[in-house]
């Protein structure tokens, strides 16, 4: 399975850029140019610096993929996210044609990676988003609990993150969905460590789960534990990172999930804006505001590499 880099570790430090595809068949050719370079400017910059354990993943909105792509099939799940509006929360839709994802233990190396990225893609495309993120002590989230505990390991990692038999022609291929949360500090921090607990469904520090009695309905590991027809539990790879800017006060999670169906992810974002049943809504959303939403498709480095190749 030629799949990008879905399943590597959230790393040390990371890059997250969205950009819009601008109009114009100068700015497509660039994208495309970029398909076929992209795995020798990985390849240079992990030889490079060796143990630097740099990775990067490109992904495309179905608009760019239409757009860019036309002679080729739509993966079959891949479309403009429509937002989820609860009572209470809501999960936005936002644009993005082209996605990175950069991970290193160096933040000078994906600083690099970025930069040779977007120097590539020129007047391609505009900017919508960049967020830094960086490993928070033993891998935990902003808000103080270790983060991607849920996470399939091993073999069955690639399983969930990536798509198999089932679509052949997509085969190693996934769905990427990214949402920025911006956290109340103040107000998570005037809580006591009980009910913190209580609302994500783990101890604070030392990570074991609530048990059953202990645990709320609407503890987030609660709400995003998810189950497929056969009664078997549907999971997605996340790497998601903590960001911050202190002097303005924001603190938060860039969420980003891999999945070889996004049927999987909508759910579990179902569960937390919405409930099931209806009004059981994740805790954790009383105290962290999602402000973006965007879906892209992960093609197979081969596939990737095809595009670009195609194109000239």
């Amino acid at each position: 399975m030629n799949a990008q880099d879905i399943t590597n570790k959230p790393g040390e430090h990371a890059i997250f850029m969205v950009f819009r595809l601008l109009s114009g068949g100068i700015a497509e050719a660039g994208v495309k140019a970029l398909c076929s370079g992209f795995s020798p400017v990985l390849r240079s910059m992990r030889n490079r610096f060796p143990d630097s354990e740099a990775s990067c993943v490109m992904g495309f909105g179905a608009e760019a993929w239409g757009r860019l792509f036309p002679d080729r099939p739509r993966p079959g799940e891949l479309e403009t996210f429509k937002e989820i509006k609860g009572a209470k929360h809501t999960a936005p839709s936002t644009p993005g044609d082209i996605f990175f994802h950069i991970r290193a233990k160096r933040l000078d190396v994906c600083h690099e990676l970025a930069a040779v990225f977007r120097a590539a893609l020129g007047d391609a495309v505009e900017h919508v988003d960049e967020v830094h993120g960086f490993r928070y002590f033993d891998g935990r989230a902003i808000i103080g609990f270790v983060d991607g505990t849920e996470n399939p390991g091993g073999e069955d990692a690639m399983g969930f993150a990536a798509i198999g038999d089932e679509d052949g022609y997509f085969r190693g291929g996934s769905y990427a969905f990214v949402q920025k949360y911006i956290h109340d500090m103040d107000a998570w921090n005037a809580l006591p460590t009980e009910e913190q607990e209580r609302a994500i469904g783990r101890r604070k520090y030392n990570d074991v789960e609530l048990s059953g009695e202990e645990k709320p309905k609407n503890a987030h590991n609660a709400v995003t534990n998810i189950h497929g027809a056969d009664g078997g539990e549907l999971k997605i790879v996340r790497a998601n990172m903590p960001f911050a800017n202190p002097s303005r006060k924001e603190f938060g999670t860039y969420f980003i999930g891999y999945a070889g169906t996004f049927s999987t992810t909508r759910k579990m974002l179902e569960n937390m804006f919405v409930g099931d049943p209806a009004g059981n809504t994740d805790r954790l959303l009383d105290f962290s505001t999602a402000v973006t939403g965007t879906l892209f498709f992960v093609p197979p480095l081969d596939m990737l590499e095809e595009l670009g190749e195609r194109a000239g």
